[in-house]
């Protein structure tokens, strides 16, 4: 229900939507659901600012990834499969968890390049503000399950009495050697 009833506000750069809980009296109701980047940033907890850059030069981005090990063509369409083994789940894993897209998760966006660059160089950089634009993109466009652990993180910040489905929850563990050779 959060992407079907979105809008986003121009004027106070929010993004609105809705979801349905059941009140007192077993009765169903919409509770607002209303963020903003400042609020993301806050519940992501990813350590940047508005400070930091959304766009890094296209030269220090195509240079790191050659010695990454990248042999496609440096204006083509970069494939996470044209990576050296070292670096391609890597790439793997910032495409799939951050791409705003529904499919073709082998190609990299301009953003995913950008990200992935300064991860490898520990630059500081604007994930919140990315991840929020590429929100505020799907509000418009047709809309698919994006972001849902994002979006999870969002409504459980704000309506923190919302009933959850034991088989829905996810539990989390710390990594291991015991649990990385399982």
């Amino acid at each position: 229900m959060f992407w079907k009833s979105a809008r986003y506000d121009e004027s106070t750069k929010t993004i609105h939507s809705a979801v349905q809980k059941k009140d007192k009296n077993d009765k169903d109701i919409d509770v607002e659901i209303k963020f903003n980047i400042g609020d993301l940033r806050r519940v992501l907890e990813l350590g940047d600012s508005d400070n930091d850059p959304t766009i890094v030069p296209e030269r220090l981005c195509k240079g790191l990834w050659f010695r990454m090990g990248f042999t496609g063509h440096v204006n083509g369409k970069y494939l996470k499969s044209l990576f050296s083994r070292l670096y391609k789940f890597l790439v793997h894993c910032v495409v799939h968890a951050l791409s705003h897209r529904n499919g073709a998760y082998d190609e990299t966006s301009d953003y995913i390049l950008n990200i992935i660059t300064c991860l490898v160089l520990s630059r500081p950089y604007n994930v919140s503000q990315v991840i929020f634009d590429r929100m505020v993109d799907n509000i418009s466009s047709e809309t698919y399950i994006m972001y849902p652990r994002f979006i999870q993180m969002m409504i459980n910040v704000q309506v923190t009495d919302l009933p959850k489905d034991p088989a829905d929850v996810m539990k989390l563990q710390n990594m291991k050697v015991e649990t990385l050779s399982i």
